[in-house]
């Protein structure tokens, strides 16, 4: 493949191919889907077939694009079933392949990490891959599944820690390893990156101002489209919450298009838009960005990637604005260009793992703005979050 693995990575691609469970981790630019693109090839050659799941969809399609190979959500690989509310794929009709890897494990919660063991076929040799970024928020539903497997000790463990993406004089990569290790990092114009910068503004109008201004005004002028650019935010209310954002944000990129109301949503031609409930009928899921298409008389159309799918008026209350989400929606995504909302009135929602999954999302470029207490406090709120699963102390019993 021409692709030289560090020791570490060398020493991951080994044992999963010796069948069993082993949990990759390591932080942005370690080399993780590196691994599983070279892991896959082996396999490949060894005439060996290796399922590829993420939890969400976003995820599965950066998987794919990323390895070349097909990925899919872990609700499709083992065939939820929306008429009963479980899986198709169980332990009575189990997975089919040679082995299995997860990426963005830290999202999966306890039932489906439950599930997917239900389906494994009965093979105590077989592949199980589990790759993640410890560092980053715990899955929205139950548990914390990568924490609890990883502080078990009786699960192998390949730590990656060698910085591969974007160089190593990457601000973004850079300032992350910072906020893992509880400090603030400096913003660009201070040390000389010219990918990521921190914008302090004490007042929070002023703060959603400047924001706005590198929105729209910033990014565009270094030749970002608006696709192209991703606001995140802790929270959905306040004067920083994705609300009062994309209200703005809607006026100031998308002032004329034609429009759609239901309440107080409105909806324009080209806005982009966030499905906030999974719809089994349409295959659109909790957390799927699309834009709008089109009017119709019995709605809109949305279009989700390479499909266009109808979306009437009685679904317009499943749908958000997205030009700003929450950072929880945003894990298993990464941007071109991401803007960060991080101020002292995101109160008890300013925590590491939070600073640090925002601004892991961005690929190429990364803007904090808000206030400098806001982001100290943040790096030092490193707890707070725990659940209590004993999932760990079941697997060393």
């Amino acid at each position: 493949m021409g692709v030289r693995l560090d020791p570490a990575q060398r020493a991951a691609v080994a044992r999963a191919l010796g069948g069993g469970v082993v949990v990759v981790t390591g932080g942005p630019g370690t080399g993780k889907t590196t691994l599983v693109r070279v892991l896959l090839e082996v396999a490949r050659e060894r005439a060996k077939t290796f399922l590829l799941a993420s939890p969400t969809g976003r995820a599965a399609r950066r998987l794919e694009e990323a390895t070349g190979r097909t990925a899919s959500t872990l609700h499709r690989l083992l065939e939820f079933n929306p008429g009963t509310g479980g899986f198709d794929r169980n332990f009575s009709n189990p997975l089919e392949g040679d082995g299995l890897v997860i990426d963005e494990v830290s999202m999966v919660d306890l039932p489906l990490l439950h599930a997917v063991l239900d389906a494994l076929p009965a093979n105590p040799d077989l592949p199980l891959v589990l790759v993640g970024d410890a560092d980053q928020l715990p899955s929205v539903g139950p548990g914390q599944v990568l924490r609890d497997l990883l502080a078990s000790g009786v699960i192998p463990v390949a730590r990656l820690a060698t910085q591969h993406r974007q160089g190593r004089d990457s601000g973004i990569v850079l300032a992350a390893a910072e906020i893992g290790a509880g400090r603030v990092p400096p913003s660009g114009e201070s040390a000389g990156w010219d990918d990521l910068f921190l914008l302090p503004r004490d007042d929070a109008e002023d703060a959603r101002d400047t924001l706005l201004k590198v929105v729209c005004e910033r990014l565009p002028a270094r030749g970002y489209r608006r696709e192209d650019v991703q606001v995140l935010a802790p929270t959905r209310r306040g004067p920083l919450g994705t609300q009062i954002l994309n209200v703005e944000l809607q006026r100031r990129l998308n002032p004329d298009g034609a429009a759609i109301a239901r309440g107080d949503k409105e909806f324009r031609v080209g806005d982009r838009v966030i499905c906030v409930k999974n719809r089994y009928d349409v295959e659109v899921f909790n957390g799927d960005v699309g834009a709008v298409h089109a009017l119709t008389a019995a709605g809109m159309e949305i279009r989700f990637d390479e499909r266009v799918v109808p979306w009437g008026w009685e679904e317009l209350a499943l749908l958000e604005l997205a030009y700003a989400i929450t950072i929880h929606k945003s894990q298993g995504s990464e941007y071109p260009a991401v803007v960060v909302a991080l101020h002292g009135v995101h109160g008890v929602m300013l925590r590491r793992n939070l600073f640090y999954t925002a601004l892991t999302r961005a690929k190429r470029f990364a803007c904090v703005v808000g206030s400098s207490k806001a982001w100290w406090r943040a790096v030092q709120q490193a707890g707070g979050d725990d659940r209590y699963t004993a999932l760990a102390e079941r697997l060393r019993s």
